[in-house]
C-alpha cells in the first residue's frame, strides 16, 4: 500500500505502541503525527504539508475517531491538492474531489464513531464555529482493522460517551426517512448488542464479550448511517460542537432521549400513521429486553442509562439559553436533520435544547 507511513494518533502517541512495533518489525518506514480530539481544518493543512514533506505515500489512523477522521482527510488532501477549504460543505468551496484518495488504513481505539467505515471526515472550524464534513465517496478505507483488544484501555468516561454515539447513530438511521433492509439488520444487531454491553464493560473494561459487542455496535452503526442517513440529535450535535468545547459522544448522549421524545410526539400530532412510530416502539423492545414495551419506555431506558454512566449535563461544556437561537438556526440547516423521521419546529428543537443544560 506504500513505502512510507504517516501514522496519525490522539494525543498521547505513547498508546500507539502496539502498531509502531509492528511496523518496526517489519522494516517499515514511518513518522508520527499527533491531532486533536476535535480535528480542525488548520490540523488538516499542517498533517498534509508535514506528510507531504516527509514524502509519505500512505496514511494510517490509528486512535478514537478524531485520529481516523484526520487520516481520512489528508490522505484526500493529499491525492486532489490545494486547501481543505476548497472541498468544504458550507464553509468552503464545495468542490468535488475528483481523484481518490492516497492509500490510508484505519484502526480504531474506541467503539463510537463508526469512522473506519464512513465516507466523511467531521472538521471543526473555530473561526466559523461550526463542523462541517470533508465527503466523498472515493474517502472510504481501503483496509480496516477492528481489533476490539485496542478498547480496553479506554477510560469509563470515554466508554460511556463512545458507546452512547454509537447507540445514536443505530437508532437514528432505523428511525430514517432512508431506511431500508440493509441498514435496519445493522441497526437491529447493533442495538441489541449496545443494550446488553454497553453499561457491563463501563463497570468491568476488561469484560471482553462486552467489548466486543461494541465494537461490532460502531462498525455496524457507521455502516447504517453512512447509506440510512442520521437525524436530530446529530442535526444539533454537529452544530452545537462547533460553539462548545464537548466531546461528540457526550453531546449525542445527552441529547439522545429527549429528540427521541420530541420526534415520537411530533410524529403522533402531525404523522400517526408514520411507520417510525412503530420502530420506535421495536427499539424500546430490543433496549428494554420486554416484548410489551412501548416508545416512551425506550426513551426512560435511556435516560436510565445516562444516569448509570454519569453523563454530565450540556451546561458544564459552556451551553447557555443565550447560545440557543443561533444553533436552533444552524441545526435546520444541518445535512443530518434531513433524515429526521420528521420536520421539527423551532419551538422543538428548542425544547430539545432546554432539557439539556
Amino acid at each position: 500500500m506504500g513505502h512510507k507511513a504517516l501514522v496519525i494518533t490522539g494525543q498521547t502517541p505513547s498508546r500507539a505502541a502496539p502498531l509502531i512495533n509492528l511496523l518496526k518489525k517489519v522494516n517499515m518506514n514511518f513518522v508520527c503525527f499527533s491531532t486533536h480530539p476535535e480535528p480542525s481544518v488548520d490540523i488538516i493543512r499542517q498533517g498534509t504539508q508535514y506528510a507531504r514533506e516527509k514524502h509519505c505515500d500512505l496514511i494510517i489512523g490509528y486512535g478514537g475517531g478524531s485520529a481516523v477522521d484526520t487520516a481520512k482527510a489528508i490522505a484526500a488532501i493529499m491525492s486532489n491538492g490545494g486547501d481543505p477549504l476548497d472541498y468544504l460543505e458550507i464553509i468552503g468551496k464545495g468542490l468535488p474531489l475528483l481523484k481518490p484518495s492516497i492509500p490510508w488504513i484505519a484502526i480504531p481505539t474506541t467503539a463510537g464513531s463508526g469512522a473506519e467505515v464512513t465516507n466523511n471526515a467531521v472538521l471543526a472550524s473555530p473561526e466559523h464555529h461550526v463542523k462541517v464534513s470533508l465527503r466523498n465517496p472515493t474517502m472510504i478505507a481501503p483496509l480496516v482493522i477492528v481489533d476490539p483488544e485496542l478498547t480496553y484501555s479506554m477510560p469509563s468516561s470515554v466508554t460511556a460517551s463512545t458507546g452512547l454515539d454509537a447507540l445514536t447513530q443505530l437508532i437514528e438511521p432505523y428511525v430514517s426517512i432512508k431506511a431500508n433492509p440493509l441498514t435496519d439488520s445493522f441497526c437491529r444487531e447493533g442495538i441489541r448488542r449496545v443494550a446488553r454491553s454497553l453499561l457491563r464493560v463501563y463497570e468491568n473494561g476488561n469484560d471482553q464479550k462486552a467489548r466486543e459487542d461494541m465494537s461490532l455496535a460502531a462498525l455496524f452503526g457507521g455502516l447504517a448511517l453512512s447509506n440510512a442517513k442520521l437525524g436530530a440529535a446529530h442535526g444539533i450535535a454537529g452544530p452545537m460542537g462547533g460553539m462548545i468545547k464537548a466531546p461528540h459522544g457526550g453531546i449525542c448522549a445527552d441529547l439522545l432521549s429527549h429528540v427521541m421524545e420530541a420526534n415520537i410526539k411530533a410524529l403522533q400530532e402531525r404523522l400517526p400513521d408514520s411507520e417510525a412510530l412503530e420502530r420506535y416502539d421495536e427499539i424500546a423492545k430490543w433496549l428494554t429486553g420486554d416484548m410489551e414495551a412501548g416508545a416512551q419506555n425506550g426513551v426512560e431506558w435511556i435516560r436510565d442509562l445516562c444516569r448509570s454512566l454519569k453523563i454530565p449535563p450540556l451546561s458544564k461544556y459552556g451551553l447557555r439559553k443565550s447560545d440557543f437561537p443561533i444553533l436552533v438556526e444552524k441545526a435546520q440547516r444541518a445535512s443530518s436533520m434531513k433524515g429526521n423521521p420528521i420536520n421539527l419546529t423551532s419551538a422543538e428543537i428548542n425544547a430539545i435544547l432546554s432539557h439539556v443544560i
